[in-house]
């Protein structure tokens, strides 16, 4: 009955159009025949047991053989907001307040030295030709139940905690006409935005409130009309002299042709100075969370990896990211286990390929990485990786939809992970929130945007706690 009520639903999501009225009967047997085939390959085919928790995180998970599907397996959390008054759940001898709340599909984070917030509230561009058929039709459904279907406001607003009581007493639009903007980096008087299709530079001034003057665009990302992977994250190298900007895939497994991912599924290297840029790791299907580490000063990143091998494949994982490094896709994962769904293989790229540092949990969609470095935690954190997980969409039981934290010695992960923020799931599976970008604020508190729960989290020791407002 919910199937037939889901197919009725997306069959007249564009009824009050005069054409689509007069083929509504034939929408809506195309829909059901093909509503039925994802269900059975969701639901009624007899899929392994899944591992046992913690077996695929770490530095060598459990990589299961290969379970494919025609479909992708479906298992929504459908977005459903936070209901007043009520917060994650946070770690025993932590604590959890709105940092602020309202705000439009936040994403990602950035503090400034003054101690404001950027956030950038976006989404990916519209489409106007969507390529791929009948199963990119519903994918496109399927992310919008999941809340990832909103149209992106196309803005930077600026966060401002005027009595440092840990929340945000004022909001103001700091940049806006952007292109989905996602990673952002300040070097100097500059700062940097990474749009979907390009990186653009910004006069900044401490304080200011707002950016009126037009953008320069410093270098191009690679985009267009296929733009599988549309978030493109930002870091500047420590002298500044370098931009690191992450350009996911544009496929699962480059089954729209290797000439699609020209320059994708890569982190580039751009001078400032010039503009210039070149490939500098390859191989990462979905990057997101550049940073640095403090210790080792090694740009590292959170990896989303592929789908339709089963719910326990394949891992997602952060790691170094080492110059020149290929990681795998799309022919192979975790190292050298070959993917043979691609066709021709490249044996000689695959035995260079790199094994990722720590796995993450398969389907997890972890998109946030920020390492602390203050000292409003205690020690056992410094040093350590903050890590937002946004959660799956096709496994069965879902995973992520949390904030995880795993500890660091010499640079190199050291330990287990640790749940931080939970309880962004309801008992009956609906998504109270998902969180996307993490960073750790001048007082040394850990900040996590929300984008289904449209709010900017702040977590602090227990007996830092504050109360819970609205931003006006």
């Amino acid at each position: 009955m919910l199937l037939v009520q889901h197919i009725y639903r997306l069959a007249g999501s564009q009824k009050n159009n005069r054409f689509t009225r007069s083929f509504f009967p034939l929408r809506f047997f195309l829909l059901a025949f093909f509503s039925i085939l994802f269900f059975v390959g969701s639901n009624t085919y007899a899929a392994p047991e899944p591992l046992a928790d913690g077996a695929g995180m770490g530095p060598n998970p459990t990589l299961p053989e290969p379970d494919k599907s025609l479909f992708p397996r479906v298992n929504i959390a459908p977005e459903h907001g936070w209901p007043d008054g009520t917060t994650p759940t946070s770690a025993p001898g932590l604590n959890v307040n709105a940092f602020a709340l309202g705000l439009s599909h936040p994403r990602t984070l950035h503090v400034l030295p003054n101690g404001d917030i950027l956030v950038a509230e976006t989404n990916g561009p519209a489409k106007r030709n969507e390529d791929g058929g009948v199963k990119a039709w519903f994918m496109k459904k399927i992310m919008k139940s999941a809340g990832a279907g909103v149209p992106s406001p196309n803005r930077i607003s600026l966060l401002r905690d005027l009595d440092l009581d840990g929340i945000a007493e004022t909001r103001t639009t700091f940049l806006q006409g952007l292109h989905s903007p996602f990673g952002m980096a300040l070097i100097g008087n500059n700062l940097y935005v990474a749009n979907t299709d390009a990186i653009v530079r910004f006069p900044y001034r401490e304080g200011a409130t707002e950016i009126t003057e037009a953008g320069i665009k410093l270098a191009n990302l690679p985009a267009g009309e296929l733009n599988h992977h549309w978030t493109k994250d930002l870091v500047a190298s420590r002298d500044g002299k370098y931009l690191y900007v992450s350009v996911g895939s544009n496929s699962n497994v480059a089954e729209n042709g290797m000439d699609k991912e020209a320059g994708r599924a890569a982190i580039h290297e751009v001078e400032v100075a010039t503009g210039k840029s070149r490939l500098f790791a390859t191989g990462l299907r979905n990057a997101n969370g550049l940073t640095l580490q403090p210790q080792s000063g090694a740009l590292w990143a959170v990896v989303n990896e592929r789908d339709e091998l089963g719910d326990d494949l394949v891992p997602d994982y952060m790691t170094s990211v080492q110059d020149g490094g290929f990681y795998g896709w799309p022919y192979s994962y975790f190292g050298q286990h070959i993917d043979d769904r691609v066709e021709p293989q490249n044996p000689e790229l695959v035995a260079k390929a790199l094994v990722p540092d720590y796995a993450l949990g398969s389907h997890t969609a972890s998109l946030g990485l920020t390492f602390y470095s203050g000292d409003l935690f205690s020690g056992e954190y410094v040093n350590g990786a903050f890590i937002g997980q946004h959660g799956s969409w096709n496994r069965t039981p879902h995973s992520g939809y949390k904030v995880i934290f795993v500890p660091f010695t010499d640079g190199k992960p050291s330990g287990p992970p640790r749940d931080i923020l939970t309880g962004f799931l309801s008992v009956d599976k609906k998504a109270f929130g998902r969180p996307v970008g993490v960073a750790v604020d001048k007082t040394g508190a850990l900040l996590v945007a929300d984008d289904v729960g449209n709010a900017v989290w702040r977590v602090t020791p227990a007996k830092k706690a504050k109360q819970i407002i609205d931003v006006q």
